[in-house]
């Protein structure tokens, strides 16, 4: 089961570079903002992408997608520890609950 990560302790974890973040929208949506240093892991063929994006599998990973009704996030992270990924955490509030906070976003 993917355990959950508040905003807060992300931000303290990403100010410290411990997670690897990595949103799962569609390409476009995260070329328009994304949270800064995440990369693109999109929602499809997870399994086939994420060797080549993730390559520790041990490395403590954090997906997040749009918002809490937005279900990419979660379906991201569990194909990721379907695939062997062992520290897998999930920002369920997403995007919307960043900006919101007034925390800002990398373009492009």
């Amino acid at each position: 089961m993917v355990d959950i990560i508040s905003r807060d302790k992300l931000k303290a974890r990403m100010d410290r570079g411990e997670v690897v973040v990595v949103e799962t929208l569609p390409r476009s949506y995260f070329d328009d903002g994304h949270l800064p240093g995440a990369l693109h892991l999109g929602n499809e063929n997870v399994a086939g992408i994420a060797p080549g994006l993730l390559p520790d599998k041990s490395a403590v990973i954090v997906t997040y997608c749009a918002s809490t009704t937005c279900p990419n996030s979660a379906q991201a992270a569990k194909a990721l520890e379907s695939a062997g990924y062992t520290n897998v955490l999930e920002y369920v509030e997403g995007k919307a609950d960043w900006v919101g906070a007034g925390l800002p976003l990398e373009l492009g």
